[in-house]
């Protein structure tokens, strides 16, 4: 898949290799040239290109966040695309390669902005530490070069991202495939959340939301869709249509 592309930079580090791979209009940033970990629009480096990517944006519809984190930095997307979207909204993301964190500003245009903060850590430890309700969101992307850290499908990570959550938080995990529903790991969500919501991209990844308060029902056609569409063009409309309760 990266045959038409370009290696614009290839670094180690003691967990393998980063490469960046430059395309006519997109920007990846991969561990191993098979799965893409991150993708940018190079005109456009805050607007997510991969459909999961986007689709977890989608709780920005229900919540106004003052303060988010997200366990996994890669290039650097979704942090842009939060720091877009929200003008005063703090971002902290926990990333466990400090290469990669390299690579993200000097490749993708990782923003250097005083409202984004980056910890190198392994994300279970960076949530051990957390204080108490103090984030309204989290957003979970961790993988290695070709799996999901097993971390993220434990129960315990998802005990220390609930007690982080603010009372109307939002948990956003990408899966790469659907965990049992009737399992331990969906049964402490239930217990934890108010509500479960799910969406499943082209690509198979499952995106699991889970809010802290019971989610009213949002119209695919609300005008609250075309405004954020006019504040970052990702087809909201499209990618809520396709959410579901789990």
């Amino acid at each position: 898949m990266f045959n038409r592309g370009e290696i614009i930079h290839h670094s180690r580090d003691k967990l393998g290799s980063i490469l960046v791979v430059d395309y006519r209009k997109h920007r990846v940033l991969t561990f191993n040239t098979i799965f893409e970990q991150s993708k940018i629009d190079r005109r456009y480096p805050y607007l997510p290109v991969h459909e999961y990517s986007r689709a977890m944006l989608l709780p920005a519809a229900f919540s106004n966040p003052q303060h988010i984190t997200l366990l996994g930095l890669g290039g650097g997307v979704m942090a842009s695309a939060f720091l877009h979207l929200y003008p005063e909204c703090r971002v902290h993301a926990v990333e466990l390669r400090e290469a990669v964190l390299e690579v993200a500003r000097e490749y993708f245009e990782l923003p250097d902005n005083e409202r984004l903060t980056v910890t190198i850590a392994d994300a279970r430890h960076a949530l051990s530490g957390l204080p108490g309700a103090s984030t309204d969101m989290i957003l979970a992307d961790l993988y290695s070069a070709d799996r999901m850290s097993p971390a993220q499908a434990q129960q315990q990570f998802v005990d220390l991202c609930s007690r982080a959550l603010s009372s109307d938080g939002w948990l956003v995990l990408n899966f790469h495939r659907a965990p049992d529903p009737d399992g331990p790991y969906v049964r402490q969500l239930r217990r934890l959340f108010a509500d479960l919501l799910v969406f499943k991209s082209k690509t198979n990844n499952i995106v699991i939301y889970a809010s802290k308060k019971p989610v009213a029902p949002l119209h695919w056609k609300d005008p609250l869709l075309a405004g954020l569409e006019e504040q970052l063009p990702i087809d909201w409309s499209r990618l809520m249509r396709r959410v579901r309760r789990l």
